[in-house]
């Protein structure tokens, strides 16, 4: 029997619907908030013999039917995952993921179908309340529920789950998941918040979450099933710990906090093991040994941390490892710019192009494309790895999307720089963020570009070791092994002046506001550092773009002349792209983009948009080819599809007497325009041009040359005086009727033409 349970969030109602849909899955829930339907399902296959890790994957599937659309791709059907489907799959993976127990390693498969999009709402923290709910009434372990929400903040005040249009105008998108009692997630992209306000943000969002993890009680409550017990995988023999840690004689210590690179100190930790597992005694099992010395390492590494205050590569808990930043690497490229930071080393390359080169995108969301695109790629020489090289994965986009939304709020309006921006992150060398290593570098790229970049952006990577009793250690500029053996990854970035992003994933079940307030305020002290590092390497934007990119020039037209511009199915637009070798961007209210990467092709482009929307007034001179000659004149083109005639008297100063005496078809004539009669009919004057006469004389000495006497009230009848436009005399009524114009008599008309 279907089950409804709903509370109100935000203003409207989320309801979480069961025993509905799916009814073979381990867990089915249905997910309503205002039109957008998302189905959730879980399910749990057998364990897999020898498997060391917990198999978990999250699939977005999005269905274009739900927004009422047809794909777009030549087969008409879905087809890979967009980006916002692996984004949404990455944002429901990171909070559920460190909530289940330890020692499962039953493979557990999460697949989000959105079935309707009002496009109003996203729907993607909608996702994350649906896996959570359904797991939570799946026989499937886990230490949740959790829950999600989105934060907004327009004109000051914050707002529950804003629509995509309070989005667009807002100064804060941020995205918390948690369980009743602590953060566990966050995603935000901010136009340069402060502080206080995201820790505002993340107070109502955690209020918001404790309401539906207490919705998701009560369908735990009425329908949820008994979990499987879970095995704790065991631990090595305490004789084996004990051997293990005679064999190592205190030299752990050395090793691990020897201030040595990544590269060096990994290969002193495998020297070292490889030697005390080569001791042990006859019987004990290696493998037990080995998990005891990886053990032993973590215990040390967090004690180091928490008791001592050291860290492995010798710096304290708020240094940032050494910078250095170039601009300029590559001749080519239109901005480059190289960050290193420690045996991170990213290389930020940026492009620009014509808006024709915007990204469309066919996807759920009313944003239809994207001028910004900022590409992210991690090399397996990136690690010192062989691995095979293929496309961009999960972790790439996510990468790049993070790296992206950081520097997205700062860069010009369309308006003010009329291209299509993209910026490629190569991960030269990784040990430790660089997500926010290429924040860095694209902000010298750009920069170095001579995109008109509002600010500077900087990022860092933040740590957290938890101990007991409320000890712990927020570490700034986290490395590999911090990250790997830490409990928190905290990425934030941002200007001077606020925060622009912020990503926060942890392995624990959550952590307190006072922990999230001590960090950003870290972190800020770490952004300003950086900041002065990119300052040293480039202070603002190159006044003028690279050689080698496009220029771009923008006109308005008046919006009634679009269509002559575009032509019939498109016609003119490409004679002018195919002719100039230009570019040409058509806006709905007549904004053109004309780019080109020369000016003599921009201007014959401009000449032509311009001839073909000018209006022809009287007095203005143009040049065109003669198209027809005829017995009393020449007609000249002088716009595209638009012919002025010349008249015999006009053509020359000279008198002449047949048309080809003075011009012929082909020929190219300047003329002046002298009459724009009712129909639009265009008369134009050659001979008042080569006499440079202004339009008056022109006009004056056209008539006389006609030999038409000057004008009068009415016109003269033949051999008569001027007509008069008095008063009709009366007479028979006027109509269409026969004879004359008489009355219709009686009948139907005849058939035919009259």
């Amino acid at each position: 029997m279907r089950r409804v349970f709903q509370r109100e969030i935000g203003g409207r109602d989320l309801s979480l619907e069961t025993d509905w849909l799916a009814g073979q899955a381990s867990g089915a829930v249905v997910v309503r908030y205002g039109d957008n339907v998302v189905l959730v399902t879980v399910c749990m296959a057998a364990p897999r013999e020898g498997i060391d890790f917990f198999p978990l994957t999250v699939e977005i599937e999005e269905r274009h039917y739900a927004a009422g659309k047809i794909p777009g791709s030549f087969f008409r059907r879905e087809g890979r995952p967009t980006l916002d489907a692996t984004l949404t799959a990455r944002l429901t993976d990171r909070p559920i993921r460190p909530l289940f127990p330890e020692g499962f390693r039953n493979e557990v498969q999460i697949i989000c179908t959105i079935l309707s999009v009002d496009q109003v709402n996203p729907p993607d923290v909608l996702c994350i309340i649906g896996a959570s709910a359904a797991l939570s009434i799946s026989p499937i372990p886990f230490e949740g529920p959790i829950a999600s929400c989105r934060i907004g903040s327009l004109n000051g005040q914050l707002i529950v789950n804003p629509t995509f249009d309070q989005m667009e105008t807002g100064d804060l998108e941020l995205v918390v998941a948690g369980t009743r009692d602590a953060v566990v997630m966050v995603e935000a992209g901010a136009n340069e918040a402060s502080e206080s306000l995201m820790l505002q943000a993340l107070e109502l969002g955690q209020v918001t979450n404790a309401a539906i993890v207490s919705l998701i009680g009560e369908v735990v409550q009425a329908v949820g099933q008994p979990k499987v017990a879970v095995v704790p995988p065991a631990k090595p023999a305490a004789e084996v710990e004990q051997q293990v840690m005679r064999l190592l004689n205190g030299r752990l210590e050395s090793v691990v906090f020897s201030g040595k690179e990544k590269g060096e100190r990994d290969n002193d930790l495998s020297l070292l093991q490889k030697e005390v597992l080569g001791a042990l005694d006859e019987g004990v099992n290696p493998k037990e040994a080995k998990q005891a010395i990886e053990a032993m390492v973590v215990h040390e590494f967090r004690s180091g941390v928490l008791e001592r205050g050291i860290r492995p590569d010798g710096r304290n808990s708020k240094e940032v490892r050494p910078i250095t930043c170039e601009v300029g690497v590559l001749p080519r490229a239109h901005g480059t710019g190289l960050f290193t930071r420690g045996q991170t080393q990213i290389l930020s390359v940026a492009t620009v192009a014509s808006l024709a080169a915007q990204q469309k995108l066919d996807t759920l969301s009313p944003i239809e494309q994207q001028r910004y695109l900022h590409h992210y790629n991690f090399p397996p020489y990136s690690v010192g790895e062989v691995r095979r090289v293929g496309s961009a994965g999960r972790r790439e986009l996510g990468h790049g999307a993070l790296a992206g939304r950081a520097l997205e709020p700062l860069l010009p309006s369309k308006e003010e720089f009329p291209y299509t921006i993209r910026v490629v992150s190569e991960a030269l060398s990784s040990n430790g963020s660089t997500s926010m290593g290429s924040v860095c570098g694209s902000t010298m790229a750009l920069m170095d570009a001579g995109v008109p970049l509002k600010k500077p952006v900087a990022g860092v990577a933040m740590g957290l070791i938890l101990g007991e009793d409320g000890l712990h250690a927020i570490l700034t500029d986290i490395q590999g092994l911090e990250d790997h053996i830490g409990d928190m990854d905290f990425k934030v970035a941002g200007t001077a002046d606020g925060i622009t992003a912020l990503q926060m994933d942890i392995k624990v079940k959550g952590i307190t506001q006072q922990i999230m307030q001590a960090a950003l305020e870290q972190a800020k002290e770490a952004r300003f550092h950086i900041l002065g590092k990119l300052r040293e390497a480039i202070t603002e934007a190159r006044p003028s773009l690279s050689p080698y990119a496009p220029q771009i020039e923008r006109i308005k037209i008046p919006v009634e002349k679009i269509g002559a511009v575009i032509g019939p199915g498109g016609k003119m637009v490409r004679s002018i792209i195919e002719e100039t070798g230009a570019t040409v961007d058509v806006e709905d209210d007549g904004t053109v983009y004309i780019g080109s990467p020369n000016g003599e092709s921009l201007r014959k482009a401009k000449a032509r948009i311009e001839s073909l929307t000018k209006e022809i007034e009287i007095g203005a001179v143009y040049t065109g080819k003669v198209t027809r000659v005829t017995s009393f004149g020449a007609f000249v083109e002088i716009t595209p599809g638009k012919d002025g005639l010349i008249r015999i008297p006009d053509l020359s100063v000279e008198p002449v007497q047949r048309v080809e005496d003075a011009v012929d078809v082909g020929d190219e004539v300047t003329a002046m325009v002298i009459e724009v009669d009712h129909m639009g009919r265009v008369n134009m004057s050659r001979r008042a041009v080569l006499q440079g006469l202004d339009v008056a004389a022109a006009v004056r000495e056209n008539a006389e040359a006609r030999g038409a006497p000057p004008r009068r009230e009415g016109r003269p009848g033949p051999g008569g005086p001027p007509r008069s436009f008095g008063p009709r005399p009366p007479g028979p009524p006027r109509g269409n009727g026969r004879p004359g114009f008489g009355p219709r008599p009686d009948g139907p008309p005849p058939r035919g033409r009259w």
